[in-house]
C-alpha cells in the first residue's frame, strides 16, 4: 500500500503564557486550517522554577477541548464547576470547554523538572455551546502496550491498531475521532499505526530522531511533521525516538480564534467576549 508523505515540517517557537510560563508553541497562530481539527500544541519543560512557578491563574475558554499530558511534575487544576484534579507524572487531564470554563492550572512543586504538553482540539459548531466537562485520568487508567521490536505505545485517545493488536485508549471522542499516542521507539525500532484515510496526521518528535518511509530526511527533536491524508504511516528510528502521533478527522468548518475563545464566526467571538465580561460565559 502507498505510504503517507510529509507535506511540511514545522519547528516550534519559544513564547510564554499564563503568568509567564516559558514554553514552546509547536502549533498556534495563522493558518490553523492546515492542522484542523487541532488548534494548538504547546510543549513545556524546565528545571528552573522561575520559568513555571507562576502557573496559569484563573482564565476562560470556550469552543474547544484542552488535553494536558504530563511527563514529569505536578500541576493542580481547579475550575468553576468545582472540579479539582492533580495532574502528576504520566497523567492526563481532558477538559471540554464547550460553552465555557473558567479554570486555573497551578504548579504543585517549587523545584524540579516540570515537563509535558497541552493540545487544543476543536469542537464542531453544533457542540461549541454544549455542556462543559472535565476528566482527570491517572497514569494507571491510560492503556499502554508493548509492540514488536521493543516499541512502547501509550494510548491516550482513539484506538491503536498496529502489529496485529487493537487497544482502546483512555478517551474516545465523536466528530473529530482523535488518536493521541505517545510512541517510544528504541534504536532500530519500527511501528506502523493505522490511521483512517481522510484523517489528518501530525507527528511531533520530542526526543531523538525519527525516520518515515518515503521521506528522505530525518525528523529531529523539536520538529512537527504534517502528513498527507491517505496511505500507511510507517515509522522507524535508527538511534531511538519518542514521538507524539496526533490524528483526527478534520471538521472543515471556519476557525475564528480570539485568545482563549475559538468559534466559527467573528460574531460568535464577540458574543463570547460579551458573555465573559458580563459574567455569564459559563451559564
Amino acid at each position: 500500500m502507498p505510504t503517507r508523505h510529509v507535506l511540511d515540517v514545522h519547528t516550534g517557537h519559544p513564547t510564554s503564557d499564563g503568568a509567564g510560563v516559558r514554553l514552546t508553541r509547536v502549533i498556534g497562530g495563522p493558518g490553523l486550517e492546515r492542522f484542523d481539527p487541532f488548534l494548538m500544541l504547546d510543549e513545556f519543560g524546565s528545571e528552573n522554577p522561575d520559568e513555571y512557578i507562576a502557573g496559569f491563574p484563573p482564565h476562560p475558554h470556550r469552543g474547544f477541548e484542552t488535553v494536558t499530558y504530563m511527563l514529569e511534575g505536578r500541576m493542580r487544576h481547579e475550575d468553576h464547576m468545582g472540579n479539582v484534579g492533580l495532574l502528576a507524572s504520566g497523567g492526563v487531564q481532558w477538559m471540554t470547554a464547550a460553552r465555557g470554563v473558567i479554570h486555573s492550572e497551578m504548579p504543585e512543586q517549587e523545584e524540579g523538572l516540570m515537563r509535558g504538553f497541552q493540545l487544543w482540539l476543536n469542537l464542531p459548531g453544533k457542540a461549541k455551546l454544549g455542556a462543559a466537562g472535565y476528566r482527570d485520568i491517572p497514569p494507571a487508567e491510560i492503556p499502554q502496550t508493548q509492540l514488536p521490536g521493543g516499541v512502547t505505545a501509550v494510548v491516550i485517545a482513539g484506538t491503536l491498531k498496529a502489529a496485529g493488536q487493537s487497544l482502546d485508549g483512555a478517551v474516545q471522542r465523536p466528530d473529530t475521532e482523535p488518536q493521541y499516542y505517545d510512541l517510544h521507539l528504541p534504536a532500530g525500532g519500527q511501528v506502523a499505526p493505522h490511521v483512517a484515510d481522510g484523517h489528518r496526521v501530525l507527528l511531533y518528535v520530542y526526543e531523538g530522531a525519527l525516520q518515515l518511509e518515503g521521506f528522505a530526511e530525518t525528523a529531529h527533536q523539536g520538529q512537527l511533521l504534517r502528513l498527507s491524508e491517505a496511505g500507511e504511516v510507517q515509522l522507524s528510528s535508527v538511534s531511538g525516538a519518542r514521538v507524539l502521533l496526533i490524528a483526527g478527522r478534520p471538521l472543515n468548518e471556519p476557525i475564528v480564534q480570539y485568545g482563549p475563545f475559538v468559534m466559527n464566526s467573528a460574531a460568535e467571538i464577540e458574543q463570547a467576549v460579551r458573555d465573559y465580561q458580563a459574567g455569564v460565559l459559563t451559564d
